[in-house]
């Protein structure tokens, strides 16, 4: 089991960056990939990057390649979403969420594959 804690939210202006983290409990962090969604009032949550269990391989979605980066440091059983360049199309609710994949370099890019999420942080984008 691992529960998850995302942060680093707020108000920026477009243009502006952000980095969110997530972090999480437990030993086994490092056998979990972990991605972001985000959900914009109104919207259906969608995908916005996935990083697997080693941290070797990555995947995005087309409206943030480019601006965003998803990272992770194993030591500290945290995930960054490190974003640049933010647009007020980007303005949401920002989840992490973990699925158990030990030593696989798959990155699900869709909700249904992963079994724990955080709470949410908002991201706030004023134009």
């Amino acid at each position: 089991q691992v529960q998850l804690v995302e942060s680093g939210g707020g108000l920026v202006q477009a243009g502006d960056s952000l980095r969110l983290s997530c972090s999480a409990s437990g030993p086994t962090f490092k056998n979990f990939a972990v991605a972001w969604f985000r959900q914009a009032p109104g919207k259906e949550r969608e995908f916005v990057a996935a990083i697997s269990a080693s941290g070797g391989f990555t995947d995005y979605a087309d409206s943030v390649k480019g601006r965003f980066t998803i990272s992770r440091d194993n030591a500290k059983n945290t995930v960054y979403l490190q974003m640049n360049n933010l647009k007020p199309e980007d303005t949401a609710v920002y989840y992490c969420a973990a699925d158990f994949k030990p030593l696989s370099p798959v990155v699900p890019t869709t909700e249904r594959r992963y079994d724990h999420w955080g709470q949410g942080t908002q991201v706030t984008v004023s134009s």
